[in-house]
């Protein structure tokens, strides 16, 4: 699997929400990591929002778009979990 972003959003991204979209991919190699359909951003292509915890570790939104029959990830942005996000991802919702 390939990650790919756009420099000037992953940048914009640090500045609002103190994730950079590197440390954003790492929630991939967490097996608890949970992957949602996000119908209200899917005007023009399938997005989806993904919930897991980082290397860092921190538990971290990442909302991206699949390109090339989901061989590459597209990071669109990522930020740190609320906590009522963390209580519904300790649950399994």
């Amino acid at each position: 699997m390939k990650f790919e972003w756009d420099d000037d959003k992953n940048k914009a991204n640090f500045r609002k929400h103190e994730v950079w979209f590197e440390e954003a991919q790492t929630i991939w190699a967490d097996e608890k990591s949970q992957e949602f359909f996000d119908p209200d951003h899917s005007e023009d292509e399938d997005r989806f929002i993904r919930i897991g915890h980082s290397t860092k570790p921190r538990l971290l939104l990442v909302a991206f778009c699949e390109r090339e029959d989901g061989d590459i990830i597209r990071i669109i942005s990522a930020r740190k979990a609320t906590k009522e996000e963390e209580k519904d991802y300790e649950e399994g919702i």
